[in-house]
C-alpha cells in the first residue's frame, strides 16, 4: 500500500532534514495543501527532485490541489502566503546566512478553474510580491542547495492566511519588503508567520547544484 500524501512530504522534509533546519521538529504541522511550483519553461517542483538554475530563472506559478478530494466553500475563500528559501546559504557546510528569501508573496487564491487549459490552474496573484523573486543563484563549488524547495535546497513553504475581510498585506516597512541580497538573509519563516497568525499547510522543495570551477 502506498504511503499516504502527508506522510510522505513530512518523510520528504525530515530526510532532507529541512526539518529540523528550516521547520522545527517541535512544530506541529500537518499537510493539508498540496502544491505544485511551474516555472515558464515547464519545468516542476516535485518534492526534492533536481533542477537547473536555468530552469528557475523566471518567476513560477502556483497550482493548488486539495488533499481529499474537491475544494470545499471555505477552501475556495482562503488565501495563502508563499514563501521560497534556501537554507544553505552560502552553502550547505557553512551555512550562515539561513535562511535566505528568495520570494514572498502574499494573497494567492485558488482559481475558479473554467477551462482545460493549464494556464487556468495557476493560483491568483491579487497583488505584487512583498520580496521579489529572485531566483537561485548559488555560488560556484558550493554544492547542492535545498530550495524548500541538497545539490543545495530551495525550499518553498505554504501558509493559510487568516480569515478575514480586508486581504492580508505585510505592512509597510517590515523587513519583508526588503529586495537587496544583504536584506534577504537569515529571516525565520516561523517567526514571520507567529506574527502574522498565518499556518503552515504545505511544503515543497527542489535541489539545484552550484557550478563546479576548477581553479586556474
Amino acid at each position: 500500500m502506498a504511503a499516504d500524501p502527508v506522510s510522505s512530504i513530512v518523510a520528504a522534509l525530515q530526510r532532507e532534514q529541512i526539518i529540523p533546519d528550516v521547520l522545527p521538529a517541535t512544530l506541529a504541522f500537518t499537510s493539508s495543501v498540496l502544491f505544485s511550483v511551474v516555472y515558464p519553461n515547464g519545468a516542476e517542483v516535485n518534492l526534492g527532485n533536481e533542477m537547473t538554475v536555468a530552469d528557475t530563472q523566471d518567476e513560477p506559478e502556483l497550482r493548488l490541489a486539495a488533499l481529499n478530494g474537491p475544494w470545499d466553500d471555505s477552501a475556495a475563500e482562503a488565501s495563502y502566503t508563499l514563501a521560497m528559501l534556501d537554507p544553505d546559504a552560502p552553502s550547505r557546510e557553512e551555512p550562515i546566512y539561513r535562511t535566505f528569501r528568495h520570494w514572498l508573496i502574499t494573497g494567492l487564491k485558488s482559481p475558479a478553474v473554467t477551462s482545460n487549459a493549464a494556464d487556468a490552474l495557476n493560483a491568483l496573484k491579487s497583488h505584487p510580491a512583498t520580496t521579489p523573486y529572485r531566483p537561485p543563484g548559488p555560488r560556484p563549488n558550493s554544492g547542492l542547495h535545498r530550495y524548500i524547495r541538497r545539490s543545495n535546497d530551495v525550499v518553498f513553504l505554504l501558509f493559510q492566511e487568516p480569515a478575514s475581510a480586508e486581504p492580508f498585506l505585510v505592512p509597510q516597512g517590515q523587513p519583508e519588503y526588503g529586495a537587496a541580497l544583504e536584506e534577504r538573509r537569515s529571516w525565520n519563516p516561523v517567526t514571520f508567520a507567529n506574527k502574522y497568525g498565518l499556518k503552515l499547510v504545505g511544503a515543497n522543495y527542489f535541489l539545484v547544484r552550484a557550478p563546479e570551477v576548477v581553479p586556474e
